[in-house]
């Protein structure tokens, strides 16, 4: 199997340093794909739904949507995406902030090379593992399955692996599909998407800890069922009950 080119979107809106950022991706040669960039975090937005990148870099002050704001969302979408913030070093304080979202990496601009090739390759051996982790259940062998049987063994594999990182784009990727496919037979299957399926999952578990382990604290429980970040894991459970 060839190695795997994992796909970028860039918000940033200063134009000469977005244009440069991408230029740096783009010569540092190191499996990263610029799939998108965008001037401002609504932007960005939009396009991460359509695209569905596997790593977002983000600046911290944008219009209509600062980067924070654009990370909170994009979690709540797609809580497997990576994260890197790239700020000026008056904000330090504030991208720190980011550390609560499980951001990867925070960069200083500009930009140095070598941090920013430090830190995607950091998180192309996380993607890397995972995508290896994969690759016994799906591979190009579980394409010659009905779309339905495809479909029931994504969603075996969330019902046994709810607790794990999951990531849709790297399972994709494994059988040669795109997500977007993998997302439209599992919607014609169980009435909606792989993540709000598996966001369900995770909080039905979650209600069975919380009622029979009173002693759980919020934390245990979140990491039980797949969330790392306590807060992320409240503002979820929350909203779905």
């Amino acid at each position: 199997m060839s190695e795997a080119q994992y796909t970028v979107v860039i918000a940033e809106d200063e134009e000469l340093l977005l244009t440069n950022l991408v230029n740096k991706i783009e010569t540092l040669d190191v499996g990263f794909t610029v799939s998108g960039k965008s001037q401002t975090g609504v932007q960005a937005l939009d396009l991460i739904k359509v695209l569905k990148p596997d790593l977002l870099i983000t600046d911290i002050r944008m219009p209509l949507m600062d980067g924070l704001e654009l990370i909170k969302e994009v979690k709540e979408h797609f809580p497997l995406t990576q994260f890197i913030i790239t700020s000026g070093f008056s904000d330090f304080e504030y991208a720190k902030a980011g550390i609560t979202l499980g951001v990867s990496d925070y960069l200083l601009k500009p930009v140095d090379p070598e941090e920013l090739k430090k830190s995607l390759l950091k998180i192309k051996t996380k993607l890397h593992a995972e995508q290896q982790n994969y690759e016994s259940i799906f591979n190009p062998a579980a394409t010659r399955n009905s779309p339905a049987a495809i479909a029931e063994l994504l969603k075996n594999y969330f019902v046994e692996n709810y607790h794990q990182d999951i990531n849709l784009n790297l399972i994709a990727q494994n059988m040669n599909y795109s997500s977007s496919y993998l997302t439209k037979i599992f919607c014609q299957q169980y009435d909606c998407t792989p993540s709000k399926y598996l966001i369900s999952l995770r909080i039905q578990k979650a209600q069975q800890l919380l009622s029979h382990h009173p002693e759980y604290s919020i934390r245990q429980v979140g990491e039980a069922v797949g969330y790392e970040d306590q807060g992320y894991f409240s503002r979820i459970f929350k909203k779905q009950t």
